[in-house]
């Protein structure tokens, strides 16, 4: 009968180890708490390679494509001064601030088929020679597209003739006025953009320019 108590606490489940206590310091004595100071362990550091900031660096044009780029759009500027001569009949001060280059515009016009030769020289010689950069190509083209467009009204007044006088006639002065100042805003603005070595978007020549390219 002595043997059955005993059975019976063995049949007692255990109670399981308890885990060892992480903390250090609960395991020293009490007045040693208070003096030893446990190290912390660092914070992982999360280390990123130092980038440097991307910056859009514009590369500068040469001063020579600036120049052969300007020269090029005198090619529809000078065709184009035929239009304004219903205002230079009306306002004879506007011919003012074209005086320092009409000796040029003399020169130009006392060559024979000087705009034929300039068209060609430009075309063949500046846009299609692949020796030049793309951006003097381009004002080069710009500058024939512009001058093949100038050539369009001149058709239209040959084939309707509207005569000196009448509705027609008015029609024909107030179209070649706003041809006239169409083409000297396209120069100037052109003109400060090469200068500056921008790229010139010309209206209705820029699009056209750029898929002939």
């Amino acid at each position: 009968m002595a043997s059955i108590p005993l059975l019976r606490l063995s049949l007692r489940p255990q109670p399981l180890p308890s885990k060892p206590s992480t903390n250090v310091t609960a395991s020293l004595p009490h007045p040693l708490r208070s003096t030893v100071k446990i190290p912390s362990l660092p914070k992982p550091v999360h280390r990123f390679r130092a980038t440097q900031p991307i910056s859009a660096s514009s590369t500068t044009v040469p001063a020579t494509d600036r120049l052969i780029s300007a020269v090029a759009y005198f090619l529809p500027f000078f065709n184009g001064l035929q239009y304004g001569r219903f205002l230079f009949a009306q306002y004879p001060s506007l011919a003012v601030p074209l005086q320092p280059i009409m000796p040029i515009f003399s020169l130009y016009r006392s060559i024979p088929y000087a705009s034929f030769v300039s068209f060609f020289a430009l075309y063949l010689g500046v846009v299609r020679n692949p020796i030049f950069s793309r951006y003097v190509r381009f004002n080069a083209l710009q500058a024939v597209v512009l001058d093949v467009l100038l050539v369009v009204p001149l058709l239209i007044q040959r084939i309707f003739n509207p005569g000196r006088g009448g509705l027609g006639f008015k029609l024909m002065v107030m179209g070649h006025n706003a041809l006239f100042v169409f083409v000297v805003l396209c120069f100037v603005y052109s003109l400060v953009c090469t200068i500056l070595g921008k790229t010139p978007y010309l209206p209705f020549v820029a699009e056209a320019a750029g898929r002939q390219l």
